[in-house]
């Protein structure tokens, strides 16, 4: 039996989030052999090492956390313990490393449980001695479940600043800037908190380009950014001054002219394991196994989602009718991470990047159809937005459910309300947590 087009993206999506399994990424890094423990190339001689502790946050922690287990063995788990905060629906039961819900699903905000985590995960590291090693598991969405803020605030203060920059369409970068500057744990807390002989921090990275400093606020990275810096992103992006809580104001005032944190010690390693690269490449792949000509658009995209959409769609129309850049049958890839910018308004909405691209790409191809065309984008990390959903697909079939449905395209992008559309019509992508996150995947498959 034939597979469709749609069955076909989805499978080259599926390709991309498998190559960036946390838990394969985190076993081919570490491993045992003989009497040594190598990390990340280096070779570390069990007899010259102490305790081990595994720490960290991010989407992909329980499946990294499970490949550590698995790699150290039972011998080296008797010597091993560890903390790592993830999203309430990737808690599972592990030997020895604890899997801490730090916050809801679909809620990417800081909450007192993650603060909770990070304080626990502090005095773990602060235990620690010259011979021990600390394990440090980074990946997408560790900022917000690594909320701690520094004394001078609360955690409503951290959370009321969070919200502000997310609706407003701030960059992940100028959301960590500000995350990091109000942090205990970020712009390398985490490190500066502990004397282990050996800290190595194993990253999974969901921003472009892979910056250490700013994948999950680079808790064992220097902070290039300083106080003036989040300043400056907060005058940029808030409209109304008296919306960003005084004591936040009146801290990020006074220490802008402190001197910088310390350095981070020599001793410190940031390893990226995984990233948005290495996802798209194993989706090209797959595409051209399945008889596709690929183009690919690189892994570093960005802009506005409703607009990566009609691209993606005029692209595939120049595929279709024209033959241009590549004759069918074809895929264009492209991964990154675009961003929403959200309306005002009083009516109840759901959803997410993804979604919206998807729909104004739907929208775009509308009047001409989508005969021979599929547009899929996906979350990796199984999230898109506040939802269940990493992302939508659409095709011809449900352009069809559209139109006996009578859906009014305008009627729900005009509110940013993309979730309630697809459900409809059957078009959400729905995987549930892949313990992973490199940022989104998007195919856009023409039939020959």
């Amino acid at each position: 039996m034939s597979r469709t087009l749609r069955e076909d993206a989805r499978l080259i999506w599926q390709a991309g989030v498998d190559a960036v399994s946390s838990e394969t990424l985190v076993r081919d890094a570490v491993r045992r052999t003989g009497d040594a423990l190598i990390v990340a190339g280096e070779q570390i001689p069990l007899d010259r090492l102490g305790r081990i502790a595994v720490v960290g946050a991010g989407k992909a922690g329980a499946g990294m956390a499970a490949g550590i287990e698995a790699a150290l063995g039972s011998e080296l788990l008797e010597r091993t313990s560890g903390w790592v905060n993830v999203p309430g629906n990737c808690v599972r039961e592990l030997e020895r490393i604890h899997l801490h819900a730090a916050r809801p699903v679909g809620v990417n905000e800081p909450t007192e449980a993650g603060v909770e985590g990070s304080r626990r995960i502090l005095e773990l590291v602060g235990e620690l001695g010259a011979d021990d090693l600390c394990l440090v598991l980074i990946s997408g969405g560790g900022s917000a479940l690594l909320p701690a803020p520094v004394p001078e605030i609360s955690l409503a203060d951290k959370q009321q600043v969070t919200r502000l920059l997310m609706h407003s369409g701030a960059t992940i970068n100028e959301l960590n800037c500000v995350r990091k500057q109000l942090s205990a744990v970020k712009g390398g807390g985490l490190a500066r908190a502990t004397r282990a002989g050996r800290v190595v921090a194993l990253i999974i990275s969901d921003v472009i380009g892979d910056p250490l400093d700013t994948i999950a606020s680079g808790p064992t990275v220097a902070d290039s950014s300083t106080p003036g810096d989040a300043l400056a992103v907060l005058v940029k992006c808030v409209h109304d001054p008296d919306d960003v809580p005084e004591a936040v104001w009146d801290y990020l005032k006074s220490v802008a002219a402190a001197p910088a944190a310390p350095p981070v010690a020599d001793h410190v390693a940031n390893i990226v394991v995984g990233s948005n690269a290495v996802a798209l490449d194993a989706s090209r792949r797959k595409a051209v196994e399945l008889g596709y000509a690929v183009q690919s658009l690189g892994s570093e995209n960005e802009g506005i989602a409703r607009e990566v959409g009609v691209e993606l769609a005029e692209m595939c129309r120049q595929v279709r009718d024209r033959s241009v850049p590549v004759s069918p049958p074809a895929c264009i890839l492209s991964g990154g991470e675009p961003i929403v910018q959200l309306v005002t308004t009083d009516k109840p909405r759901k959803g997410g990047r993804n979604q919206e691209l998807v729909l104004a790409g739907l929208a775009h191809l509308a009047d001409d159809g989508l005969d021979r065309i599929v547009l899929l984008s996906g979350g990796t990390d199984g999230e898109d937005g506040p939802t269940n959903a990493a992302g939508a697909v659409a095709e011809a079939e449900l352009l069809g459910a559209v139109r006996e449905a009578e859906l009014e395209f305008e009627e729900f992008l005009s509110i940013n309300n993309s979730y309630p559309f697809f459900e409809a019509t059957g078009g959400l992508l729905l995987t549930g947590p892949t313990h992973t996150n490199v940022m989104d995947l998007r195919v856009g498959l023409v039939g020959g």
